[in-house]
């Protein structure tokens, strides 16, 4: 068994049964097998199902049945190959016209796996229109119900990835189905969703990190509020989700390729710098603390310690040619599934090195200056304009700051943000880039992720940029004035 399936599995008991977690964390999503120690059922796989097999090759069991709980719009789905290798059933709604084999079910139909363990599919509509979820059951009857997108840890699955025109409907039918998982499962009964682990999935943040049939009913909204408040607040919370999303559908709905994880083409470092002049996508993989000391020009920071594959996948011209740089043959080789799991096979290059060894003469070199809140708070305090401003200690190398740029989601900027700051998300930055005025930029986010990639896009376009390394939350507490919503 891989070091990476021993990592993403985590062990659950349910009654006489057992389900496996099996966490893609990059994407805030999970899939589960679950077996009574023979047989195995395999629900909302990811692509990469070569984790799964390690899985349950190292359990001895046989997977005999996948099933998806909806057509993903986050991730392209290993269902279909994972039934292929295996010989399982593959189950879908019988309302989502494919043209692959599969198992249609319907709500209420029961497939029993053996004379122990048996789901039933429960319709519940909301997340999608055909959604369904499944019920795990035992001798004893339900253990559990994998819900998918619809009931999660303290709230629910978005409802707009239908279009913005049956949000209100679908928000509807979230409610509904969430007070039918309730008065069907008992107290006791696990939850176990697919997304809500940072997925732009759910409706909004989880509330904790695991949950029973019981717990939901005093803690999500969707079994809290009234129909009414909860079409609300829901529709309310809203944000854009990853532009990526419109490929994942269609890809999940046609059948997706078998995955090929076979290494791209190395590039040399003259290669890469041809690239990097013609403008094409040159990711650095590296941490971002490892980035600002120095980084090619023009590269763009991603690191694999974030959300990689997210923001990548929301920023760049679906099919733009991508080179992958990494410090290790390992670092590519993750970032090549991770990027696979929503549709992006193909590469034009990679190299691994560090920057002074791709580089083809030191001018290539750069690195970014990055400061703290503190600091911030400080340039802010002292009364100068700017451009008079001077590092307020010996230790600063960085310039006083022209404009704040804030590059996160309109839902962060909205609860909170700096006065007199520019915001910008993250994924439209490259479309907006002459929104910003003139001046040195000190670019923030959350945590320091964001900024980063935001950091290096601009030092890349030719301005003078200094990231904020630090957490949004310790803003205030350094003396930052914060303005929110009225």
């Amino acid at each position: 068994m891989s070091l990476q399936a021993v990592r993403d599995s985590a062990y659950t008991l349910a009654g006489d049964l057992a389900v496996e977690v099996i966490e893609t964390s990059s994407l805030g999503d999970r899939s589960y097998l679950a077996t009574d120690g023979e047989v195995a059922v395999v629900v909302d796989p990811q692509r990469d199902v070569d984790r799964i097999l390690t899985l349950a090759g190292r359990l001895d069991v046989r997977i005999t049945l996948v099933l998806e709980t909806h057509v993903h719009n986050d991730y392209v789905s290993g269902g279909l190959e994972l039934a292929r290798l295996t010989g399982a059933d593959y189950g879908l709604a019988a309302a989502d016209e494919v043209p692959f084999t599969r198992t249609p079910l319907s709500d209420g139909e029961v497939v029993e796996l053996s004379d122990r363990m048996q789901v039933r599919a429960l319709a519940t509509p909301g997340h999608t229109f055909h959604h369904l979820s499944y019920a795990l059951e035992g001798v004893d009857g339900a253990v559990g119900v994998f819900t998918g997108g619809s009931l999660l840890y303290g709230t629910t699955g978005r409802t707009d990835l239908a279009g913005q025109q049956h949000s209100e409907k679908l928000a509807r039918h979230q409610h509904a189905s969430a007070h039918k998982l309730g008065a069907l499962l008992p107290d006791g009964a696990q939850v176990w969703p697919t997304h809500g682990f940072g997925s732009f999935c759910s409706a909004a943040a989880v509330s904790e990190g695991s949950g029973t049939i019981g717990q939901q009913h005093r803690s999500n909204p969707a079994l809290t509020l009234a129909e009414s408040e909860f079409v609300e607040q829901t529709l309310s919370g809203l944000d854009v989700y990853p532009a990526y999303y419109a490929h994942m559908g269609v890809l999940n709905t046609t059948g997706p390729e078998p995955l090929d994880l076979r290494s791209p083409a190395r590039a040399t470092p003259e290669e890469l710098a041809q690239r990097l002049e013609r403008g094409e996508w040159v990711v650095d993989l590296r941490s971002r603390k490892a980035y600002v000391t120095s980084h090619l020009a023009s590269t763009v920071s991603l690191g694999l310690d974030g959300p990689m594959v997210t923001w990548l996948g929301w920023m760049i011209d679906w099919g733009a040619p991508i080179v992958l740089l990494g410090d290790s043959p390992e670092q590519v080789e993750r970032a090549q599934r991770e990027l696979a799991r929503i549709g992006i096979d193909t590469f034009s290059g990679t190299a691994v090195g560090r920057p002074r060894e791709l580089a083809t003469e030191a001018g290539q070199l750069r690195s970014i200056a990055s400061a703290s809140f503190a600091d911030l708070a400080r340039h802010l305090s002292s009364g100068s304009p700017p451009s008079s401003q001077a590092p307020t200690s010996e230790h600063e190398h960085y310039p006083a700051p022209d404009v704040v740029l804030d590059v996160r989601t309109n839902n962060e900027w909205n609860s909170a943000h700096i006065d007199g700051a520019v915001h910008i998300p993250l994924y439209a930055l490259r479309d907006r880039l002459h929104e910003i005025p003139p001046g040195a930029v000190w670019v923030h986010c959350g945590s320091g992720y964001r900024s980063a990639t935001a950091a290096s896009i601009l030092e890349g376009k030719g301005r003078t940029v200094v990231l904020l390394d630090d957490a949004f939350g310790s803003a205030e507490q350094s003396g930052v004035p914060l303005v929110g919503r009225a």
